[in-house]
């Protein structure tokens, strides 16, 4: 199996999110799998040009009115992201529950099977919010992060994709 995690930040600019949507599409077409967290913006994007073939994990059933069966958020998943988030001990329990469902996204459903790479957009190409969470477990797996911020990556896509 070929796995992907598409994600990033909920204010991801229109043009960006349409081009994750064509992403996500010809993704689809080569049979990768999006593994995403059921977020409004570029959670969306992605989700919607996957089709079926995509794992969603959410925080907490009915997370941002999904319809997607939630999957159990696993301890290990809490100590990873523990791990990489600079301030964890200060979050609230929901907001805990935000991120550990990152390690998913990253890692799969049983955080054994890392991603063949990551793709997002942040603002300024930061490591911010809780796309960062998801960023520095890529990092600590050798994951590759594409994000779509920077120009040098969404030519990269858009040479591979031929258009």
């Amino acid at each position: 199996m070929k796995y992907y995690t598409g994600i990033g930040s909920r204010k991801a600019p229109i043009e960006i999110l349409e081009f994750m949507n064509k992403i996500a599409k010809w993704l689809y077409n080569r049979d990768y799998i999006l593994r995403s967290g059921g977020a409004e913006g570029s959670d969306s994007a992605f989700e919607s040009g996957a089709f079926e073939k995509k794992q969603i994990f959410l925080p907490w059933p009915g997370f941002n009115e999904s319809l997607v069966e939630f999957i159990e958020i696993p301890q290990k998943a809490y100590e990873i992201a523990s791990q990489v988030h600079p301030v964890w001990e200060t979050l609230k329990p929901y907001v805990r529950d935000l991120h550990a469902r990152n390690a998913m996204q990253v890692l799969g459903q049983n955080l054994d099977d890392p991603s063949d790479f990551l793709i997002c957009w942040t603002k300024n190409g930061s490591t911010i919010g809780g796309t960062a969470t998801a960023i520095r477990i890529a990092q600590e797996n050798d994951v590759p992060i594409i994000n779509l911020w920077h120009e040098k990556d969404r030519n990269r896509i858009l040479r591979n994709m031929n258009i």
